[in-house]
């Protein structure tokens, strides 16, 4: 490298070789949310990024992102939840409980549902955090308690319907204050100024690296990256602005994926939680309190749990004891998929949601194809495994 920055030019191919292979991770999840996407582009005849589609592909898996950003924090502290999936239906159950028998006001029965979510993340990361049992074991347990509990709140029966203000937290959008109509002028404000953040941000960033010495990707990396993800958000955003604008859903995604990956690495927290996964035994002998690292970890998790199950049954406009089953299986995948390591210490948040994203194409492109859910959970499954061998073999190699 020392000698591409001297100018040589025989060797910037190399340079650039020796980028790309050390960071492939970031790249080839990259590449391969835009190979799936065009192959079901092409396989559906264009049905897959038809506005309404894309509006659907947001609305159905934003459950599924909401808990993947604090997945990725419980794996990276080095643990694991498999509780989330019945938190998740035990959360609806009692949102509908509270609303539609009880006749509570629907703010009053939000918070009251995210507080149970917290309290749930707090009894399961008390357990694994200062008696020191195994967070398998311990979320294992968490997933059959409320499943079975889920059940004998809604005596197992479908509870609903919700009133209009409480479905409006999942299939709600945000109104054109421009004033516009169609195409949605607020999306496509939207779309720009994110484009144009993204484009800020990054030349941000490389002058901040150029001016402390640090090793930028190489130019060419950057447009590229640049332009693909700018053109992206501004294709998205015209595709929405065609249809019925900004859901909801979307901007709490987008607010929360911003809020944890700024946490995650650029605040002291984050990098002690990295620490903790990296290596317990040193962060603790570093002065980093891992024990309560550990259990604030859980009780994120709890209580995005709780939120992503009030925007599912929100979206199904009522709550079935069948609620959340299996669901973990998708989160810890889209986790793994988006670059995570099975022994904690690595992962980011952008790469849990492209992740996430991955899984939901996939599970949107094969529905659209006509194929079985059981093929589809062979797919799902060999593609976690390609991900999870990926990572071990990136492992092997820098060993």
């Amino acid at each position: 490298m020392e000698l591409a920055d001297h100018g040589a030019k025989s060797d910037a191919p190399k340079g650039v070789g020796a980028y790309l292979m050390a960071h492939m991770r970031e790249y080839g999840l990259l590449f391969a949310l835009i190979a799936i996407m065009v192959f079901f582009q092409v396989v559906t005849d264009g049905t897959l990024l038809k506005p309404v589609n894309i509006t659907n592909l947001f609305l159905q898996n934003s459950y599924i992102i909401i808990m993947a950003l604090g997945m990725l924090v419980v794996i990276v502290s080095g643990n694991i939840d498999l509780s989330v999936g019945s938190v998740m239906g035990f959360i609806g159950a009692l949102a509908a409980v509270m609303i539609v028998e009880w006749g509570w006001p629907m703010p009053l029965a939000v918070l009251a549902c995210l507080l149970t979510g917290i309290l749930i993340g707090a009894a399961q990361g008390y357990w694994v955090a200062y008696w020191k049992i195994p967070s398998f074991i311990v979320t294992l347990a968490g997933m059959l308690v409320f499943r079975g509990m889920s059940l004998w709140l809604l005596e197992g029966q479908s509870v609903g319907p919700f009133p209009k203000s409480f479905q409006l937290l999942s299939t709600g959008f945000i109104p054109d204050v421009l004033g516009i109509g169609r195409p949605n002028g607020t999306a496509l404000v939207a779309g720009v100024i994110a484009a144009g953040l993204v484009v800020w941000l990054g030349l941000r960033e490389r002058a901040r690296n150029r001016h402390y010495g640090i090793e930028s990707e190489p130019t060419a990396f950057f447009v590229a990256r640049t332009v693909v993800v700018a053109g992206a958000l501004l294709f998205i955003a015209y595709k929405l602005a065609t249809f019925r604008g900004l859901p909801n859903v979307l901007i709490s995604m987008v607010v929360l994926t911003v809020v944890y990956a700024f946490i995650t690495e650029n605040t002291t927290l984050g990098r002690r939680i990295y620490a903790l996964g990296g290596n317990q035994k040193a962060a603790k002998l570093s002065g980093i309190k891992t024990e309560r690292l550990t259990f604030l970890a859980f009780v994120n998790m709890g209580l995005l749990a709780a939120l992503a199950g009030l925007i599912f049954a929100a979206r199904l406009n009522t709550a079935t004891p069948k609620a959340g089953f299996a669901v973990e299986l998708d989160v810890i995948a889209a986790v793994f998929i988006g670059g995570a390591s099975m022994s904690g210490g690595v992962g980011k948040i952008v790469g849990a949601v492209v992740g996430a994203f991955i899984m939901g194409v996939m599970n949107n492109g094969m529905s659209i194809m006509g194929i079985g859910i059981d093929y589809q959970q062979v797919i799902k499954g060999l593609v976690l495994l390609a991900a999870v061998f990926f990572d071990v073999y990136n492992k092997s190699k820098q060993g």
